[in-house]
């Protein structure tokens, strides 16, 4: 019996995914809809319709003009 092996997750440069304390762990502050949150719980993530990359870089500057 092989295991089927998930896509790869976009969640870590996602700028959606944060630390919440409540939860102590990492989660999607985007508000998803019933579909896409079962997806997210399962791990397939990699069609994220909400995936928007965060650049750390690109935002400090950004605030800084």
């Amino acid at each position: 019996m092989t295991k089927k092996k998930l896509p790869a997750s976009n969640c870590e440069s996602c700028e959606f995914y944060d630390y919440d304390e409540d939860f102590e762990a990492y989660v999607c502050t985007k508000n998803l809809d019933q579909d896409d949150l079962v997806r997210f719980i399962h791990g397939d993530t990699a069609r994220c319709p909400y995936y928007r990359f965060f650049d750390e870089y690109k935002s400090i500057v950004h605030k800084q003009i």
